[in-house]
C-alpha cells in the first residue's frame, strides 16, 4: 500500500513539474517575442502553452489561462494570414481562455487583459477590412460588434458600425448608430445625409425632413443637402417651402431645366405668377421645345384671357404657347383641352370643332 501511494505521489509531482516547465518555456518564448517581434518565438510560446494544457486542472489554472490568452491574441493579430496551424481560430482560443478566468483573476491581471483586448480588437478590425474588400458587410459589421464588445468605444468604431449596419440592411441599428454619432461628436454633412436617407428608406417622411432641415441649419452652404431638401419639399407638394430656397439651388446649377421648371411650378402654386413666368421662360431659353414650360405659359396666359377676352396680349400669348405645346406633343390631352377652351373663348368655331374632334377620338381609343 505504501509503495502504491508513493508511485501515485511521484506521478503527480512529475505531471506538475512538466506543466510548470511548459508554462515557463512558453513564458520565456513569449517574453522574447514581445522584445524581438520574431514570429518563431510566438510559435514556440504557443507550442509550450498548448503542452501545459493536459488536465482539467491545467485549464483551471489562472496563470495558464492568462498566458494562453496573451499568446493566442498575439497570434490572432500578428499571424493575420494564419500561417501557423491551430486547431481553432486564435481569436476563439484566446476568448475561451479569458472565459475560464474567475472574476477575481480578471482584477488581478488588468495589464494582461488590456493587452489581450488590444490584440483582439486589432484582429477583428483586420477581419472586418477583409470582409469589406469582398463586400461582405454583415460579416464586417459582426466583427466591429466584437470590437465594441471588447470595450473599444471610439468614434471611428461607431462610424464603422453605422456604415456597415446600413450596408448590411440593418436599418434600425444604423439609424441608432448615426443618431449616436450626431449626439457625441461634430459630424460632417454626409453623416446627416446618410441618416436622412435611412429615414426615407423606412418611409419616415417626418424624420427625413427634420434631419435635412437640421443639416441645412448646420451646413447652409452644402449643395447636396439643399438639393435633397428641395426635392423632399417638392415630393410632399410643400411649394411654399420650395420657393424661398430654389433660387439658391439654381445658383449652383443655372442650366438645370428640371430645377427651373420646378421653380416656375412652385411659384405658380403659391400664386406668384410673375416669378412663375420668369422661370418658365428660363426653361424655354434652355430648351425651346420643352412641352411642359410651353403648356404652363400657355395656360397662364389663357387664364388671363378668360378673365378678360379683350386682353389681346394674353390672347396672342396663350395661342402661341398652346400651339407650340400642341406641336411638340400633338396628342397630349392637356394642350388640346387648353386650345379647346381658348378657341371657345376666342369664338373660333372651326378650330374648336377640329380640336374637339381630335379629343373625342383620343377618348374613344
Amino acid at each position: 500500500m505504501k509503495a502504491l501511494t508513493a508511485s501515485i505521489l511521484f506521478a503527480c509531482i512529475s505531471t506538475t513539474v512538466v506543466a510548470q516547465s511548459n508554462y515557463k518555456e512558453s513564458s520565456n518564448s513569449f517574453a522574447r517575442y514581445t522584445k524581438s517581434g520574431e514570429i518563431k518565438e510566438l510559435e514556440n510560446a504557443k507550442k509550450f502553452i498548448d503542452a501545459a494544457y493536459k488536465t482539467k486542472r491545467d485549464s483551471s489554472n489562472s496563470k495558464n489561462n492568462i498566458l494562453r490568452a496573451m499568446v493566442y491574441s498575439s497570434l490572432a493579430y500578428a499571424d493575420s494570414t494564419r500561417k501557423i496551424k491551430t486547431d481553432k481560430d486564435p481569436i476563439e482560443t484566446s476568448l475561451n481562455a479569458v472565459k475560464l478566468l474567475k472574476q477575481r483573476d480578471l482584477s488581478n491581471y488588468p495589464n494582461e487583459i488590456n493587452y489581450v483586448n488590444q490584440n483582439l480588437v486589432a484582429a477583428y478590425i483586420y477581419k472586418a477590412n477583409k470582409h469589406i474588400e469582398k463586400k461582405e458587410y454583415e460579416q464586417a459589421y459582426n466583427s466591429f460588434l466584437e470590437v465594441e464588445r471588447l470595450g473599444s468605444q471610439s468614434i471611428d468604431v461607431l462610424r464603422n458600425l453605422a456604415y456597415l449596419s446600413a450596408e448590411a440592411g440593418k436599418t434600425q441599428e444604423a439609424i441608432a448608430y448615426y443618431k449616436k454619432l450626431i449626439e457625441l461628436t461634430d459630424v460632417d454633412a454626409v453623416t446627416y445625409i446618410s441618416l436622412a436617407k435611412l429615414y426615407k428608406s423606412t418611409d419616415n417622411t417626418h424624420e427625413y425632413l427634420n434631419t435635412l432641415k437640421t443639416a441645412r441649419e448646420k451646413f447652409p452652404q452644402d449643395k447636396a443637402i439643399l438639393f435633397l431638401l428641395v426635392e423632399a419639399y417638392a415630393e410632399n407638394k410643400a411649394y411654399a417651402a420650395v420657393t424661398p430656397i430654389i433660387a439658391e439651388a439654381l445658383k449652383h446649377e443655372p442650366e438645370n431645366i428640371e430645377l427651373s421648371y420646378l421653380a416656375g411650378y412652385a411659384n405658380e402654386n403659391v400664386g406668384n405668377i410673375p416669378e412663375a413666368k420668369k422661370y418658365y421662360k428660363k426653361v424655354l431659353e434652355l430648351d425651346d421645345n420643352n412641352y411642359d414650360a410651353n403648356l404652363a405659359l400657355g395656360l397662364i396666359h389663357l387664364n388671363d384671357f378668360l378673365k378678360n377676352n379683350s386682353n389681346l396680349e394674353a390672347q396672342y400669348s396663350a395661342q402661341d404657347y398652346l400651339l407650340k405645346a400642341n406641336g411638340i406633343k400633338p396628342y397630349a390631352v392637356n394642350a388640346l383641352k387648353g386650345l379647346a377652351l381658348f378657341y371657345e373663348t376666342a369664338d373660333d368655331q372651326e378650330q374648336l370643332d377640329r380640336v374637339n374632334t381630335l379629343l373625342n377620338q383620343l377618348s374613344n381609343n
